[in-house]
């Protein structure tokens, strides 16, 4: 059985998006895989927040994800900063990276934009430190999208060249687990934006802990157009909010577009947003209910997590130990 690692930041509210992209995918590798949930507090901090909003976010991932169906008595659920192996293999791999290797990373030139001599150091290596997240444990799977195959790719590379520069065969290469195709969700305000929980307003996003009503409200306000839906895939273009909505209904589902379209095709956007409701009611209504619970006991949250990094310490120790004597330090 193989190990995977996957990490999540907990910031702000996981949204359907997140759901869709990745949560549903991390449930179903838990039938046969060796699974660590990681959530990654350290990365967290590359973007300011208050210490209340860091701990709460916190709570609230870590319930969302419970709620989701990870389980964390099977699978081992923790935050990054309550195991040290991270902070101190991420600082012998911020040695072994080359800046020119930092220097190609496409995720900070986005995130940083123009104004890069503003933002934290913690941004710019942050390749290095998600490189030690995963070789703590030597894990060989990992889940990614598109926006963190750069990544990898540099994890791997700061691996080899450990592996090289200390002749020995010690961090092992890491695949790229990729998940069936997933819906790429957008924003029910402008379907040309990415859903994101960092959207300012709440109206954008379906978040995983909206009651019922909650969700039937955004979707009647979800933008659309005045045509009514095509019966063929082909009508949606050019017209970005209707295909994000065709979409979801279809990743819920589990129909194809055309048999979504084949149903509601011809009819205006009422009876399609009715049904779409009900559908998204049906899926994370109990998500959201289960999550509101879990967040009324957060000294049961708190152990979950205490347990789930006593347990993650266990194995990613002796690797790290291993590591540091590699290098020469002294024990």
């Amino acid at each position: 059985m193989q190990r995977v690692f996957s990490g999540i930041q907990p910031t702000g509210v996981p949204q359907l998006g997140n759901y869709l992209g990745a949560i549903r995918n991390w449930v179903a590798l838990q039938k046969d895989h060796e699974c660590i949930f990681c959530l990654v507090d350290m990365h967290a901090l590359t973007v300011w927040r208050t210490p209340e909003t860091l701990r709460q976010d916190t709570f609230t991932q870590t319930a969302c994800l419970i709620a989701s169906g990870i389980n964390p008595k099977s699978q081992i659920l923790y935050n990054q900063s309550a195991v040290s192996a991270h902070a101190r293999l991420g600082w012998i791999f911020n040695c072994v990276v080359r800046l020119g290797w930092l220097n190609r990373m496409t995720q900070f030139k986005e995130k940083a934009g123009k104004d890069r001599e503003a933002h934290s150091a913690g941004l710019y290596i942050y390749p290095s430190l998600m490189a030690a997240d995963i070789h703590a444990f030597h894990a060989t799977r990992v889940p990614v999208g598109d926006d963190q195959r750069q990544h990898l790719e540099i994890a791997n590379d700061i691996a080899e060249k450990f592996n090289h520069d200390y002749e020995v065969d010690f961090f092992p290469t890491i695949e790229a687990l990729i998940p069936p195709e997933a819906a790429r969700v957008m924003s029910l305000r402008d379907g040309t934006k990415k859903m994101s929980k960092s959207d300012p307003s709440a109206q954008s996003r379906i978040e995983l802990t909206d009651t019922a009503d909650e969700i039937a409200l955004k979707i009647r306000r979800a933008k659309t157009d005045a045509e009514p839906l095509p019966s063929e895939e082909e009508g949606l273009e050019s017209r970005p909010e209707a295909r994000n909505l065709v979409t979801i209904y279809a990743a819920l589902s589990g129909e194809s577009m055309a048999q979504v379209l084949a149903r509601f095709g011809g009819s205006g956007f009422g009876p399609f947003k009715t049904a779409l409701a009900d559908l998204l009611v049906t899926h994370i209504g109990p998500v959201g209910d289960e999550t509101r619970r879990l967040l009324q006991a957060p000294d049961h949250l708190q152990a979950v997590l205490r347990d789930g990094a006593e347990r993650a310490n266990v194995i990613a120790e002796p690797i790290v130990r291993e590591a540091e004597r590699l290098v020469g330090f002294l024990r």
